[in-house]
C-alpha cells in the first residue's frame, strides 16, 4: 500500500553533558532510531534532532571541581556524547548544544512573548542560601531530614523514603550539598510562568491522543492535585543564559533545555540553506512533531513545554513517545556489579547491532521497564540473529557461488511462500510505526522459522549430489536467499550494520517497496560471515571493564560512603532503646499504583502483618526480588496515613539514595518477629 509522504521531525531528550552516555539512555535512542529509520525506508522526510542539555548548576560546579570553564567541559562531553551515538548508529541529521547562540535567541524570543502575553509573573521568594559558597541553593543541593518521618539524608524536595514531598526550607537540620555549610535564608525576587493559566488547554491536550493512556491518566492526577506557577529564574552565579533586562537573573535549565529541539532545528536550518524553520515550528504548521522521552521527564514535557508552545505561538508536538528505565540482569544498573555500563565500554566488547536488536525484541508502545538479562541477551542474539537469519543466507550462498557463479534463480521455486512472506509486511510495517517492537521482532522470527523450515525439508546439501538436479539446486537456493532478503529489510531498522554487510552480499538495496519482487537471474556476491556469534567471555570482560571503570571514576572523587554521609551526632544507649527494630519476612512486594517511588510491602512479623510503603522503587524496579526476604524494619514507628494506604514500620535500608538502595538482610537463623539488638 502506497503511503503518502509525510514531513516529520523526531527528537530524543537532551543527554545531561555532566556524564557519559550508559546503557539506560541507549534504550531511548535505540527507540527512536528503529522508528525514524522504518519512516526514511517508508519514504518520509524526517529530521532527527538531539542536542546536550548544557546548562544548570550541576555544570557550573562539576566544571569548577575539574579545574576547567563549563563551556570547556560541554565541549569535550559533546564530542564523547556524539561518538557514543555515531558507534550504536543513531542517524542524527543535527546535534547541538542547548548552549548554542540559535537556543540563546530563540529562548529569550519565547520568554518575551510570554512576557508580552502576561504570562510572566515576579514575586519576591524565601530561599535556603549558602554563605560560603555565595549562592541560593537548588533543591537537590541541600540536605536534611524528612520534615515528615524524620528519615535522615534527604533531598530538599521529596523523601524517598516515606515518599513525601515538601519545600527545602521545611527539611530538619538542613545542610548544604555544595560546601557542607548550615545554609541560611534569603529574599530575591523570582519570575514564574503562569502554568494554571494554561489547564484548560492542557487538560484538552493531554486527552487528545498525543499521550500514552498511562501518561494521561498520570496528568489527570496532576490537574487534580492542582497546577502551580512554574519558577523559571535562577540567581547568579549560574551557568545559563542570562534573562533580558535582569541582571544577575538567569533561565533555568529546563526552560531552555526543551527549546533546544527548536536550537538544533535552527542550527540545521542554517547550516543546509534548504530547510524552512517556520515550516515545521509555525502555530499553523501541517508536518509532524514526535518527541521520545524517559518517563522521569514527563511532566516537564506534557505540561511545561506545551504551555510554553501554547503561549508564545508555537505549535505543539503531535505525540509524546514515553518509555520506562533500563534493568540489568533483574535489577538496577550497578557500578559495584559491573551492570552500569557505558556505551562507550559496551562497543569495545560488543557490536551496537546487538544491543539494538535485543531492545527491539524487548520494546512495547507502553512505558514498561524492560530488562537486560545478560545470559538472555547472548542466548537470543546467537540463537535469533545468528541461527535463524544469517544462517539462512549462509547455508544457501555457497551452492549459488560455487555451481552457479553466483547468479540466481530466473524464477521462484515457491511463489506462494514468497507470497506467505511478502503478504506479511503490512503488517510488520504497522508493527514497527505503532513502536510494537517486540511483536514485529516475533512475527519477523516466525517467518524465519519458516524459512529455515523450506531449507531443511528441500535440503540442497543433498540435491547437490544428485545427479541431474541443477536447476531444482539453484531454485531451492535461491529461494532461501530470497527469503532471507526479505527477513533483512524488515530488520533493516534496527540492525543497520548486518543490514550494510547484506546489501553488499545481495548486491542490492533493501528497500520495503521494493521486498514484493524477488531477486531473478540476478547476481549476488561471494558470501563471507555476515555474523558472529556472541560468546559469554565477552560479556564477562564487558563486566569486568565496567567494574573498571567505575573504580577509576570513584577514586579521585571519594573515599567511601563515610566521605559522602559523616557519621551523625553521639547518641545515648537510652536514645537507641527507644527503637523497637524488628527481623521481618517479606510475604509480598508490589508496585504502587499513582506513585513513582513507592512499593507496598505485605510483612510477616512472626504471627502480626504489617502493611509499609517504601521509597525504594527506584532501586527495585522488579519488587517480586524482594519477596521471600527476610529483612529489618523500624516496628514501633508512628503509624502514617498516606494517600495509598497506613503504612505502619519503616523497612531499613543503605545506600545514598534513589536507584542507589540496598535492603537490609537478616542472617540465616533469624526468624520473623525476633528483635534487633
Amino acid at each position: 500500500m502506497t503511503q503518502v509522504a509525510k514531513k516529520i521531525m523526531v527528537t530524543c531528550a537532551l543527554p545531561y553533558a555532566n556524564g557519559s552516555i550508559h546503557l539506560g539512555h541507549m534504550l531511548e535512542h535505540i527507540q527512536a532510531d528503529i522508528w525514524v529509520r522504518y519512516q526514511r525506508m517508508r519514504g518520509n522526510q524526517v529530521y532527527f534532532i538531539c542536542a546536550d542539555d548544557a546548562h544548570g548548576t550541576p555544570i557550573m560546579l562539576k566544571s569548577q571541581q575539574l579545574g576547567i570553564t563549563p563551556e570547556q567541559m560541554i565541549a569535550e562531553m559533546s564530542q564523547e556524547h556524539q561518538a557514543d551515538f555515531a558507534g550504536f548508529n543513531i542517524s542524527y541529521d543535527n546535534y547541538h548544544s542547548t548552549h548554542g547562540e540559535e537556543n540563546r535567541v530563540l529562548s529569550e524570543q519565547i520568554y518575551t512573548r510570554l512576557k508580552a502575553n502576561g504570562h510572566i509573573k515576579n514575586r519576591t521568594i524565601s530561599q535556603l542560601y549558602d554563605p560560603e559558597k555565595g549562592m541560593f541553593l537548588p533543591d537537590r543541593f541541600v540536605k536534611g531530614s524528612c520534615p515528615k518521618c524524620k528519615s535522615p539524608d534527604q533531598y530538599g524536595d521529596n523523601c524517598e523514603v516515606c515518599g513525601a514531598t515538601y519545600s527545602p526550607t521545611e527539611l530538619i537540620n538542613p545542610q548544604s550539598a555544595v560546601s557542607g555549610a548550615t545554609p541560611v535564608m534569603r529574599d530575591s525576587e523570582h519570575f514564574f510562568f503562569d502554568l494554571p493559566a494554561f489547564s484548560d488547554m492542557l487538560q484538552a491536550w493531554t486527552r487528545s491522543g498525543a499521550l500514552q493512556d498511562q501518561v494521561a491518566n498520570k496528568m489527570q492526577e496532576w490537574f487534580e492535585s492542582g497546577l502551580h506557577q512554574w519558577d523559571i529564574s535562577r540567581d547568579a552565579p549560574y551557568f545559563g543564559f542570562e534573562i533580558p533586562d535582569a541582571p544577575g537573573k538567569y533561565f533555568y535549565v529546563w526552560l531552555d533545555a526543551p527549546i533546544g529541539y527548536m536550537g538544533s532545528f535552527k542550527n540545521l536550518c542554517d547550516k543546509r540553506g534548504d530547510l524552512d524553520f517556520d515550516e515545521f515550528w509555525n502555530k499553523d504548521s501541517t508536518t509532524e512533531l514526535y518527541h521520545f522521552i524517559g518517563k522521569d521527564i514527563v511532566y516537564f514535557h506534557s505540561l511545561f513545554w506545551p504551555a510554553m508552545l501554547e503561549g508564545s505561538n508555537y505549535r505543539k508536538p503531535n505525540n509524546l513517545f514515553v518509555h520506562g528505565y533500563v534493568t540489568v540482569n533483574g535489577a538496577k544498573m550497578s557500578k559495584s556489579r559491573g551492570t552500569f555500563i557505558k556505551a562507550s565500554t559496551w562497543l569495545q566488547h560488543l557490536d551496537a547491532d546487538s544491543l539494538r536488536y535485543y531492545y527491539a525484541a524487548k520494546l512495547s508502545s507502553r512505558i514498561d521497564d524492560i530488562d537486560l538479562n545478560l545470559e538472555d541477551f547472548v542466548q537470543r542474539v546467537n540463537a535469533d540473529v545468528v541461527n535463524k537469519v544469517v544462517n539462512l543466507a549462509s547455508r544457501n550462498a555457497g551452492f549459488i557461488t560455487k555451481r552457479f557463479d553466483g547468479k540466481l534463480a530466473a524464477e521462484l521455486a515457491d511463489p506462494a511462500l514468497f507470497k506467505t512472506f511478502t503478504d506479511a509486511s503490512e503488517k510488520i510495517g504497522e508493527a514497527w510505526a505503532a513502536r510494537e517492537y517486540g511483536r514485529a521482532i516475533r512475527d519477523i522470527m516466525a517467518l524465519a522459522d519458516v524459512a529455515n523450515r523450506y531449507v531443511d525439508e528441500q535440503a540442497p546439501w543433498v540435491v547437490a549430489k544428485q545427479e541431474g538436479r541443477d536447476a531444482d539446486l539453484q531454485a531451492i537456493c535461491s529461494m532461501g536467499i530470497n527469503m532471507f532478503r526479505v527477513l533483512m529489510t524488515w530488520l533493516k531498522p534496527v540492525l543497520p550494520s548486518l543490514a550494510e554487510r547484506t546489501e553488499a552480499f545481495l548486491n542490492c538495496e533493501l528497500s520495503w517497496d521494493a521486498v514484493q519482487q524477488p531477486l531473478l537471474d540476478h547476481s549476488i556476491a561471494s558470501f563471507k560471515a555476515l555474523y558472529s556469534r556472541i560468546e559469554m567471555n565477552k560479556v564477562e570482560a564487558l563486566i569486568d571493564a565496567s567494574k573498571e571503570d567505575a573504580a577509576v571514576a570513584n577514586q579521585p572523587a571519594v573515599s567511601g560512603p563515610l566521605a559522602d554521609v559523616p557519621i551523625g551526632e553521639t547518641i545515648t544507649i537510652d536514645d537507641f532503646a527507644k527503637i523497637d527494630m524488628r527481623v521481618a519476612l517479606i510475604e509480598k512486594a508490589e508496585l504502587v499504583e499513582g506513585s513513582d517511588k513507592l512499593l507496598r510491602l505485605q510483612l510477616d512479623l512472626g504471627g502480626e502483618k504489617r502493611q509499609i510503603f517504601s521509597g525504594i522503587r527506584a532501586a527495585y524496579p522488579d519488587p517480586a526480588v524482594l519477596e521471600g526476604k527476610l529483612t529489618i524494619i523500624v516496628a514501633n514507628l508512628a503509624p502514617r496515613k498516606m494517600r495509598f494506604g497506613v503504612s505502619e514500620g519503616m523497612v531499613l535500608s543503605a545506600g545514598s539514595g534513589g536507584a542507589d538502595l540496598y535492603v537490609l538482610s537478616a542472617d540465616s537463623g533469624a526468624t520473623p518477629g525476633m528483635q534487633v539488638k
